[in-house]
């Protein structure tokens, strides 16, 4: 990483893929929460709108304290 700015260049030309780790939700919901989804929602949205074909998945983890 530096603070120079470089083009983008998928690996496979025309598609990118992306794997983003959501939040782990230990307690109530907030808006930092939000953030994460809306952030990753427009950069996915950004590049699709450009032609590239994405393949995004994204991870919620669940954590309850009653599972054992």
């Amino acid at each position: 990483m530096s603070k120079n700015k470089q083009e983008f260049k998928p690996k496979v030309e025309g598609k990118v893929g992306m794997y983003v780790c959501g939040v782990t939700a230990y307690d109530l919901s907030h808006i930092g929460h939000a953030r994460v989804y809306v952030t990753f929602d427009l950069l996915y949205r950004y590049l699709r709108h450009f032609g590239y074909q994405e393949c995004y998945v994204r991870n919620f983890t669940d954590v309850d304290d009653k599972v054992s």
